[in-house]
Order: structure tokens, then C-alpha cells, then sequence
């Protein structure tokens, strides 16, 4: 029942039209925009708002251990449960492994084992005796052993499951708060099986699709790439990627898919009977998302002020502040209640403020922290007036709107506000990628901070060479465009002998 409401929610929420009624909107005048701090030193103000608004904790006594708190949990479980909607619609089934795997089956397939044996965390000891078993980094060697037992004949394909659950990496890098962590605790990862490539591959593809979906719901804008042959998933035939631009200008992946052929399956004898009545190897899948692309949401869209949450995750979407003087109490919080009612029964998600403890202007602040999309401020002269003010968190722009109507108004201001926050995140991360096509532009580009594309031949040692040449990564060749447009005539960046086929993204990565 909880499920069926949430998929009306969300499809309610996301049929609404789009737009703002303006001509009900009376301007006051757009808040004062502070000194973007985060623009400058992004590591302390991302440390500073995900503590100082209680969403995180970063002083748990473990090395890349962190503790989500309570208003996290709460975005959090909006965007888990976008997550889930969508890969339920797309006819996945949620699953739930153990932690626990076989060291065993992670050996079993040589190149995975190579990719994530120094990353690994042992269990040598349980209680007084010995074991032999690693906490997962990831899930594909600990699934294939039961597809092999619950998958059968060419019926029980495609076969689709994911999970949201923990997985481990023994990082030896500085680890980051929400970005670079030994316990991953928001790890999506869902696993596919099909009767050939073609299936597989067009699962692939709509995978991409579904994490282009979440994306786009958080407002985070992004580069899809297929990553090179030396940097893919240990055990992959080929994997795409979604990286984003954070504010230091480093790059960070949010997002992977990759086509894993038959090489888990045959390792694992997992096959199924064709309708001819053979038995062949089931080809597979896996993607995963984790807890970065709440970082990558909170780094994208906040500022000096704090959070500046989305409405479609935003625990509290409109904050009302009644402003009371002595007399007025009983007619403003009646009000304010009878605005708090009409929101709340159309799943608008709203909180009154009316502690008597804080100043008007106090509260402004609080929940401009806390990323609060939309404020109502109800006085006396509103009132008398038939009308409400509203400030937006995003632009800090504040409005006079009539009291009637102020439903639909408001479910227009917030649908609005997802918008400004998605395209302007775009405009970011366009602005941040050029093209290059010689050694010293990249450089320059890279030291300021973004996404060059330069052109590549396609052989991996050049590739390899062209990362050494400016200290940076290969993010991969871009999948969101022509790869090979505009290539015509220019050589590889690294190697001058050889032509150019494609280009190559690079940049400085977390």
C-alpha cells in the first residue's frame, strides 16, 4: 500500500504543469546575494554544511566511517525512494545479500579478483575460529552463485534485481566525508541477466536511462562517458560512466554501467535452456549509484547561506514563518494552519515555525541553512490583505501573492525552483569542458579547474601517455555527443604520428 501511494505521488507530482503565475506575483525585491565562499575553499564549506545543518557526521573513530543524522536520513530516504520507483517501474526486484562473501567466489574470476584484492576488507577470525571471507566491495560474485540456482530456461529471462545496502572498500587514499569512503552505506547496485548481448546491451541502455532519470531529478548535471579499456570495471567487457564537475573544478564519478559479457557466467556455470533445447551462458549486467550523488546534490546547488535543497527531496518543502504581535496570535496561527492544511493535502511536504523563543528574522536564517526551497510569512497586514509573502531559496527573491490560490501558486513556485536549480547546474558544468588540441591549453585549463577534451587516437598507450603528459585522468570518450566530430585533420595529442579518431575527455578527478 505505502509503495502504491508513493508511485501516485510521484507521478501526481510530476505531471503538474510547468511554469509560474507570474501575473498573481508582485516582485519585492531579490535578497542580497554574500560572498560565495565555496567558491573558494570547497573542502572546509562542504565540511561546514553538511555538520553545521545536522545532516552528516564526519568524527565517527573510524577512518572513512561516517554518520548520516537525522535530517540526512530524511533526504536521503526522498531520494532512495525515487531510486527504488524507478527501478521497480522498469520491472527490477529488490533483493537483500549478505555482507559476507566466500573468498572464494571473489577469486574466481582473475581480472575482478586483480581489481579488488588491495581494496578488500578480510574476515580472518570469527569468534575463536578461522575464516576466510571478504566484506563486499561489490555484489556480482556474490550473486552469481544463486542466479545460477534460481535461474532455469529462457523463461526466467530477463532476470533484473538490485539492492541498497553497504559495501566496503579498505581505502587507502585521504578519505572525504559523503565522497571518498571505506564504508559505502547508499550503494545502489542492481544485477541483470540475459540470453544474449543484444538484450543485455539494450539493458545497458536503460539503465542509463534510469540514472539520467536521477539525476536530472536532483538537479545534477552530467558527462557520460565510456571509460577507457585501462580504467573499466575489473571483470567488464566495457563501462560507461557519469561524472560531474564539482565547484573546485575536480571531477567526481556519480554513476556506472557496465556490460559484463559472459565473463562472471562462465566462471559461476550459469546457464539457462534455450528454446532449442541447448544450454548457453546468460549474459550480464550490473550499475551502481552511492551516497555521491547526495554529495554531488548539496555541492552543486548550495551556498554561503547552506543548503539549497530541490523541492522533489527536500524534507520540508515550505517553512511557514507567522509573524505575531501581541493580540494577533490566535487570527495569524489560524491562518497559517488553514495554508499548512491546503499544502499537506496535495503531498506537499510543510512545517509551521511558530516557536515563540526566536525572532522572525532568526528562523529566516535557520531555514535558509537547512535548504528549505520555499518560505510563507504570514502578518497582520497579509491578513487584512488576502495575501502572503514568499521568499525562494533559490534566488533569494522575495513575493507578494495572493492568499487565494495559494496552492496552486505554490506548486508552481516549487516546480519552478526544480527547474532553476537543473539549469543552472548545467550551465555550470558546460561552462567547465572545452576543447583542446595542444598540450599547454590543457594544462592551463586543467590548472583552473574543468574538463578538456583533446583529441585521441584510440590506442591505450597514447591514452596513457596523453593522462602522464598533464598529470590528470581519462574520464573516457563521450557517449552524450559525437565523439568523433570535428576530429577530422588533427593527430593524437601524445602521440603526433598517429590521427586523431576521437575525443578524449580528461580532467582532475576525486
Amino acid at each position: 500500500m505505502q509503495h502504491s501511494q508513493e508511485h501516485n505521488v510521484f507521478k501526481t507530482f510530476l505531471k503538474q504543469q510547468r511554469g509560474i503565475f507570474i501575473a498573481k506575483l508582485q516582485l519585492i525585491k531579490p535578497g542580497e546575494k554574500r560572498p560565495r565562499e565555496k567558491w573558494k575553499d570547497f573542502t572546509d564549506w562542504f565540511n561546514w554544511v553538511i555538520m553545521e545543518t545536522e545532516l552528516y557526521d564526519y568524527r565517527y573513530p573510524v577512518k572513512g566511517a561516517y554518520v548520516w543524522r537525522p535530517y540526512g536520513m530524511k533526504i536521503r530516504r526522498l531520494v532512495e525512494t525515487y531510486v527504488r520507483f524507478l527501478h521497480d517501474e522498469t520491472g527490477h526486484q529488490e533483493v537483500l545479500f549478505p555482507v559476507f562473501i566466500p573468498y572464494e567466489f571473489l577469486a574466481k574470476e582473475s581480472e575482478h579478483i586483480r581489481g579488488f584484492e588491495s581494496e578488500v576488507f578480510w574476515v580472518s577470525k570469527g569468534g575463536a575460529n578461522e575464516e576466510r571471507l571478504v566484506l563486499r566491495p561489490t555484489s556480482e560474485t556474490a550473486m552469481m552463485p544463486m542466479f545460477k540456482l534460481w535461474i532455469k530456461d529462457h523463461t526466467d529471462l530477463p532476470f533484473r534485481v538490485y539492492q541498497i545496502v553497504s559495501v566496503f572498500r579498505a581505502e587507502t587514499k585521504a578519505t572525504r566525508p559523503m565522497i571518498r569512503l571505506r564504508e559505502i552505506s547508499m550503494f545502489k547496485e542492481a544485477h541483470t541477466a540475459h540470453a544474449d548481448r543484444e538484450d543485455a546491451e539494450r539493458q545497458v541502455r536503460e539503465a542509463v536511462e534510469i540514472y539520467k532519470k536521477i539525476f536530472d531529478y536532483l538537479g545534477i548535471p552530467y558527462l557520460i562517458n565510456q571509460r577507457p579499456e585501462w580504467d573499466k570495471f575489473a571483470g567488464a567487457v566495457y563501462t560507461m560512466a557519469f561524472d560531474t564537475v564539482m565547484p573546485d573544478g575536480k571531477t567526481m564519478q556519480i554513476g556506472t554501467v557496465h556490460y559484463l559479457g559472459t565473463n562472471f557466467s562462465k566462471v559461476f556455470d550459469v546457464k539457462y535452456l534455450t528454446p532449442n533445447g541447448d544450454w548457453d551462458y546468460v549474459h550480464t549486467t550490473s550499475y551502481g549509484i552511492s551516497e555521491r550523488v547526495i554529495a554531488a546534490m548539496i555541492a552543486m546547488h548550495g551556498d554561503d547561506k547552506g543548503l539549497v535543497l530541490p523541492p522533489n527531496v527536500a524534507p520540508i518543502q515550505v517553512i511557514i514563518i507567522p509573524i505575531m504581535y501581541k493580540g494577533t496570535e490566535e487570527i495569524i496561527l489560524r491562518e497559517t494552519r488553514s495554508i499548512q492544511e491546503e499544502l499537506s493535502n496535495v503531498g506537499i511536504r510543510v512545517k509551521i515555525d511558530d516557536r515563540t523563543d526566536r525572532t522572525p528574522g532568526w528562523k529566516y536564517n535557520y531555514w535558509e541553512m537547512l535548504g528549505v526551497p520555499l518560505r510563507i510569512e504570514i502578518g497582520p497586514k497579509d491578513i487584512e490583505n488576502r495575501q502572503v509573502v514568499l521568499a525562494r531559496r533559490d534566488t533569494l527573491e522575495k513575493y507578494v501573492a495572493p492568499r487565494d490560490g495559494i496552492v496552486d501558486t505554490v506548486r508552481e513556485l516549487l516546480n519552478t525552483i526544480n527547474d532553476n536549480l537543473r539549469n543552472t547546474a548545467w550551465e555550470f558544468l558546460r561552462s567547465m569542458t572545452t576543447k583542446v588540441t595542444t598540450v599547454d591549453e590543457a594544462r592551463k585549463w586543467l590548472d583552473r579547474g574543468g574538463v578538456v577534451e583533446v583529441p585521441w587516437s584510440g590506442d591505450n598507450d597514447c591514452g596513457m601517455k596523453i593522462q602522464q603528459l598533464l598529470d590528470a585522468d581519462a574520464l573516457g570518450v563521450p557517449l552524450d555527443k559525437d565523439a568523433s566530430r570535428d576530429i577530422n585533420g588533427l593527430r593524437d595529442l601524445a602521440c603526433n604520428d598517429k590521427q586523431a579518431n576521437y575525443w578524449l575527455r580528461i580532467a582532475r578527478r576525486y
